[in-house]
């Protein structure tokens, strides 16, 4: 497992990476939002420890590109910032975890074994081809889908997108490549404007007002932004 520690106490940071490196984990130091953010796009994490008072901005803002480039990267906040409301935002931008300094190394090596552990059955059930939020709930082999309490309506070309946009979250499925899994079982082509309005449709079908799940990137795509629970 990979972890991404992204502190500017230099002391601090190398502290944390030994005691984790010590634990079984391989990680990564960052120091401020710029290079955290290069790691981020080029390289693959398993979690993100993050801090909130970082030398070239804030660790929120920070949170926020995480979870728009990498919705399914769990984050740890890690930070002295431990205000009420300072906690909430950090749950609110889809952080797994906020633990405030000073803290006890051995309870955050067990908090970080918890976030790993989730993620890890989240990934467990979609190899299964089950995806579920506690909102949205999909299951690829018996082909059935909810919307908190309303059993939804699937059709066999939307079942493909779903199970293409959720085992590729946080990553552009091109139109193209969305496309070559809407062959239709008589080998006839959809086309450009079919894959938008199927889209568009599922949209409407999966999402409503406080949960949106598919991301249009414009002249290139779609992302699917879904977080697992």
């Amino acid at each position: 497992m990979r972890i991404l520690v992204i502190e500017d106490d230099l002391a601090l940071n190398a502290g944390l990476c030994f005691e984790l490196d010590n634990s079984g984990y391989i990680t990564v130091a960052a120091y401020n939002c710029r290079k955290a953010e290069q790691l981020i796009l080029a390289d693959h994490f398993d979690l993100v420890l993050l801090d909130v008072n970082l030398p070239d901005g804030n660790g929120f803002d920070l949170c926020r590109t995480i979870k728009q480039a990498r919705p399914e990267l769990p984050v740890i906040f890690l930070t002295a910032n431990d205000l009420e409301q300072n906690v909430l935002d950090g749950f609110d931008l889809g952080a797994e975890d906020y633990v405030t300094k000073p803290f006890h190394m051995q309870i955050l090596l067990r908090r970080v074994e918890v976030v790993l552990r989730r993620a890890n059955k989240t990934v467990a059930e979609a190899s299964k081809g089950q995806w579920s939020d506690g909102f949205l709930e999909l299951d690829f082999t018996a082909l059935t889908a909810r919307r908190g309490e309303e059993k939804l309506s699937i059709t066999p070309n939307e079942y493909k997108l779903l199970r293409a946009l959720t085992e590729n979250a946080g990553r552009i499925l091109t139109r193209q490549v969305l496309l070559e899994r809407l062959w239709d079982s008589g080998g006839n082509f959809i086309d450009n404007h079919t894959l938008t309005v199927t889209m568009n449709r599922l949209r409407a079908k999966v999402e409503d007002d406080t949960h949106s799940y598919i991301q249009t990137v414009r002249g290139m795509g779609y992302i699917w932004k879904g977080v697992p629970r």
